[in-house]
């Protein structure tokens, strides 16, 4: 038994800290780093990922004041929101300055795709069930995978949560409700049950009502810097109805693992426009309902030889609504349907030798209420190549992915299809990563990368009606990383562990996708490959544990960002009011983030900081377009206790506690204070 009990903790010791060296154990709720009392284990952790992830889980993930997935991610070092402002705005998500599209969006394992616009709205995923946001730089280190996560510059995991059960217990009930400014009515449900010694359910629901109303202030200045003017006023016609609905199936085997679940995703909501001429209310309305089933299966046959096998089915429709006759009546509705299916097969050469083979295929069609619409159908076919090594304190990794896409559509006139087009697209793309560790002793590890990348062009960017281009070529990007990783956990004193990391990166993206005016008309555009970008940055993070007398943990955060993301795109376009060389819209030179969470006892603190440095709103990087920088603040407090087999949790949130007013997009403005209370029930 006490063989036994060393084996575990030694177990989680080299997952949960990731030490090297050697590692403490004693009671703490900072989920980065577990202690438990009177044990002490050594060890060498496994050689394993060469890149590795930026990471939110547990304590931290759950004490930020965030409510989406994509206000998470605002912490994390390269990453720059695009948020529309209000509850129900869009937001999107930009890594190292490569635009939404080169960035993929994975759940439990399998993409998030969208073959119509190729964007994820990550505002639509709740936090309540998700355990673990991770993002990639390049690719996941791991051969392991199906084909499709080879296939984008970066990518985020979202990894829900899975049953646990405690003490011989049967099941788990979660009812969580929150409230606050916008008028937010957040009920959500969770319940885990254990149906066989092998086999358990989870169900997850949750339904998010809010007015989307609050104050701004609307505040500018002349390029002279002399005021223009200065208002407050109400945001409008961001209201949200949404009910989001989850429930699968989880099983283990011998040597083996798989799971089934299904996700609906229902919404109305307004669609907050841009403040501009006066005009402060719109009646853009939009409709959502998203479904999915998907399935992962994965099993090791021997000592050498793993495989896996993934699914899904995805049906997504879409209603915009734009009733204002003054500019243009609009009421379009699209539907998408996406079928995939994919194997995963890894087989171990040498105990630091492995290869894998990975084959996708995906099917994707569009239909529309569109006049003239070509209802384009694509298929596409990815295979990967992947082998990792590691030689001593050396590991390398290296990636060879092609791709065959098929698009098919149709020529149509006043509803009567004249011809049926087909085009094909081959490629294939390389990375390679490696990682190397000087000294077996010190947890300090070396990585560089270089991957060869590209994103095929969208449904809307080749066949919307009078916009689309269909002789559009793919987008490339270029990625070069170098970087060093640090971390030392301690036994005595007040620091628990500390953890560094940085890296510096120069991207560069070709043929880049652009809508441009056509003609002289203020509502005709076209899409054209016209663009190239070059981005040069570092990203730095640190991780401190700190335990201090009394029973007090603290966990401190922090990132920084630094980018230089210029538009090469016209050499002729020089000189004052010129874009060759200004920096990218949106892109801040500089930015950062913190996070600082507390424990003692039953209580809980968090504080959390973002910065956004100056920018401009387009790559005339002039007066008039210059935007400044903009911060917030947010604090919040919980406190934990038990009523019989009852365990109840209140939390009180003020975001943006110094009552900022900003813009992430120019003309949409953000809310200022606002607040949440949260009541959980676990049973």
């Amino acid at each position: 038994m006490r063989k036994l009990l060393v084996t575990v903790l030694f177990l989680l010791c080299v997952v949960g800290t990731n030490a090297r060296d050697s590692v403490a154990v004693r009671t703490s709720s900072i989920d980065s780093m577990q202690y438990l009392s009177t044990v002490v284990v050594y060890g060498v952790k496994p050689y394993d990922e060469v890149i590795p992830a930026q990471v939110l889980s547990g304590k931290v993930l759950e004490g930020l004041n965030s409510h989406s997935v994509a206000d998470a991610i605002r912490y994390f070092s390269g990453a720059q929101i695009k948020d529309y402002g209000g509850v129900g705005g869009l937001k999107t998500v930009d890594v190292r300055s490569m635009g939404s599209n080169h960035l993929g969006v994975f759940y439990d394992g399998i993409q998030l795709g969208n073959a119509q616009n190729g964007q994820v709205d990550l505002g639509k995923f709740s936090l309540d069930n998700i355990e673990q946001i991770s993002l990639y730089n390049g690719q996941k280190s791991d051969v392991f995978q199906s084909a499709r996560d080879f296939g984008s510059a970066g990518a985020i995991y979202l990894r829900t949560k899975r049953p646990k059960f405690q003490d011989g217990k049967p099941y788990n009930l979660n009812f969580t409700m929150r409230t606050g400014s916008f008028g937010l009515a957040n009920p959500s449900l969770r319940w885990e049950q254990k149906l066989s010694s092998h086999v358990s359910m989870a169900f997850n629901s949750e339904f998010t009502f809010a007015t989307g109303q609050y104050h701004f202030r609307y505040r500018r200045l002349f390029s002279d810097g002399t005021l223009a003017w200065d208002t407050t006023a109400v945001r409008h016609n961001g209201d949200l109805h949404a009910l989001r609905v989850e429930g699968g199936l989880f099983g283990v085997m011998s040597e083996g693992s798989w799971y089934w679940k299904a996700y609906y995703y229902d919404s109305k909501r307004g669609i907050p426009g841009a403040v501009v001429n006066n005009v402060w209310k719109t009646a853009q309305r939009q409709w959502d309902r998203n479904f999915f089933t998907q399935g992962s299966f994965r099993r090791r046959v021997g000592d050498r030889y793993e495989t896996m096998f993934n699914a899904k089915y995805a049906r997504d429709y879409l209603r915009y609504l734009n009733p204002d006759t003054t500019l243009m009546y609009v009421d379009n509705r699209f539907w998408q349907d996406e079928l995939y299916v994919s194997s995963a097969n890894k087989y171990t050469l040498l105990n630091d030798w492995d290869v894998d083979l990975s084959v996708d295929y995906k099917w994707n069609y569009l239909n529309s209420t569109l006049d003239n619409f070509v209802y384009p159908t694509r298929h596409t076919l990815l295979a990967a190549v992947a082998t990792a090594y590691t030689w001593h304190r050396i590991k390398m990794q290296a990636s060879g992915l092609f791709t065959l896409v098929n698009d098919r559509h149709q020529s149509r006139s006043n509803g009567v299809t004249l011809k049926h087009h087909s085009s094909y697209m081959r490629r294939f793309m390389p990375a390679v990563f490696v990682s190397y560790q000087p000294w077996l002793q010190h947890d300090l590890n070396f990585r560089a990368f270089y991957k060869r990348i590209f994103r095929m062009p969208t449904f809307n960017d080749l066949y919307y009606t009078d916009i689309g281009n269909i002789r559009l070529k793919p987008e490339y990007a270029t990625q070069y990383n170098v970087g060093f990783k640090y971390q030392r956990f301690f036994t005595h004193g007040l620091v628990n562990g500390v953890k560094l990391s940085a890296d510096a990166y120069y991207n560069v993206i070709t043929d880049k996708i652009i809508a441009v005016p056509r003609g002289s008309g203020q509502y005709r555009w076209m899409m054209m490959n016209i663009g190239k970008a070059k981005i040069r940055g570092i990203d730095a993070s640190a991780t401190l544990a700190l335990r201090l007398p009394g029973q007090v943990l603290i966990d401190l955060n922090a990132s920084y960002t630094y980018q230089r993301a210029q538009d090469y795109t016209t050499p002729a376009d020089r000189g004052y009011g010129g874009t060759y060389k200004g920096q990218i819209a949106y892109i801040p030179w500089h930015s950062g983030s913190a996070i600082v969470h507390a424990a003692w006892r039953d209580w809980g603190l968090n504080y959390s900081f973002i910065y956004v440095g100056e920018r401009y709103h387009t790559s005339a990087n002039i007066p008039v377009n210059h935007e400044e920088p903009w911060y917030t603040h947010d604090l919040s407090a919980n406190y934990t206790w038990h009523v019989g087999k009852v365990k109840l949790k209140l939390a009180l949130e003020v975001n943006n506690l110094l009552n900022q007013y900003y813009d992430v997009i120019v003309n949409y403005p953000m809310p200022g204070r606002n607040y949440k209370m949260t009541l959980k029930f676990d049973i």
